[in-house]
């Protein structure tokens, strides 16, 4: 039996924020999901008005940083709303659980908890093209407790936030600067898992790139040879006519439109090789002419095209002329607005 959800609505619901300009993260729904994990099961299941949430100084949230979230969507669809391919999220939000030392949730119950919360607050699901109501399961220990382990207490909230493009409602190709101080991940760390420590980790460099003119980083490896990820997103170049992107590795997310995008693309008939993609051969590729595109792809951001790469003193330009990245993005666009079929079954009903 999945969770026996009590739901108790909010007394002051909050005004709707203004179409086309939403941002990312800056408005919040009425309800949030809410359930606690006391070292023996999941208990008291409950949707209640958004708010503050009490913790106490001490515990391993805070302390020793067990936190970790997953990001999914929800999408306007002709009968309700639609969950974009949430039992791969589901799985992902449990791989992380596992890394951190923290409970799993039964597929069952979380499916009701996501379906739950988006029922909810369903008129917060906007419309505008390339918009979606953002879903953010949020899980953290709240034991009090200073000794160094894992906590026997948790916290689970799901909350819900309606956002346009992470990059703005017109995104241009964003100029990236290649890191090569720091890093994001270590092999053997917790890169795979979606703490909420990989992202602060990362806030230093992306300040600074930020501040020089970019957009974000291209995170390397440990070794500051291998390309990694695009900021907080998969990343994607096009050699020729072979489409590469890195190889999950354990300092690697593991993205669901990662994962949609190769799908695509190998129905698509395109080359798609998973493989370790050196810097330098990014660069050698750039020089001869034949790095035609290079994308970011994530859940907040969907398609992001990359238009320019700074590597030390070598400035990376890409073509103007987008094929892949425009195609993906205008069928991921045209798909999450239900005006093409959605024949591989991503987009689930919250009502079946």
């Amino acid at each position: 039996m999945p969770f026996d959800i009590q739901v108790t609505r909010t007394q002051e619901p909050k005004p709707r924020p203004p179409a086309g300009d939403l941002g990312f993260g800056r408005f919040y729904s009425d309800h949030m999901f809410l359930a606690e994990h006391d070292g023996r099961g999941w208990q008291n299941p409950r949707i209640v008005a958004h708010g503050p949430l009490p913790l106490d100084p001490a515990s391993s949230a805070l302390q020793y940083a067990q936190a970790m979230f997953e990001g999914m969507k929800a999408l306007p669809g002709e009968r309700g709303p639609l969950l974009f391919r949430p039992e791969m999220h589901v799985r992902r939000f449990n791989a992380s659980a596992r890394r951190l030392c923290m409970p799993e949730i039964g597929a069952d119950d979380f499916l009701a908890a996501l379906r739950a919360i988006v029922r909810v607050d369903a008129s917060w699901v906007p419309t505008e093209p390339g918009s979606a109501l953002y879903v953010r399961p949020t899980l953290f220990g709240t034991e009090a407790y200073l000794g160094v382990r894992p906590s026997k207490k948790y916290q689970l909230c799901i909350f819900t936030s309606p956002v346009g493009n992470y990059f703005g409602p017109t995104p241009t190709p964003l100029r990236l600067w290649v890191e090569t101080e720091h890093v994001r991940a270590a092999r053997g760390g917790i890169g795979a898992a979606k703490a909420g420590a990989n992202y602060v980790a990362g806030m230093f460099a992306s300040e600074r790139a930020k501040k020089a003119g970019f957009h974000q980083v291209i995170w390397l490896d440990q070794n500051h040879r291998d390309v990694e990820e695009a900021g907080t997103m998969n990343v994607f170049f096009r050699i020729g006519d072979t489409v590469v992107t890195p190889p999950l590795e354990d300092s690697l997310l593991a993205g669901v439109t990662r994962d949609s995008v190769i799908a695509l693309l190998r129905e698509w008939k395109v080359k798609v090789e998973e493989r370790p993609v050196p810097m330098a051969e990014v660069a050698e590729a750039s020089a001869r002419g034949e790095l035609k595109e290079a994308f970011g792809t994530g859940t907040a951001a969907t398609i992001s095209a990359i238009g320019e790469m700074q590597w030390g003193d070598r400035q990376l330009t890409l073509p103007a002329t987008r094929e892949i990245a425009d195609r993906l993005y205008r069928t991921m666009t045209e798909l999450f607005g239900s005006r093409r079929p959605d024949s591989r079954g991503w987009l689930v009903p919250v009502d079946p």
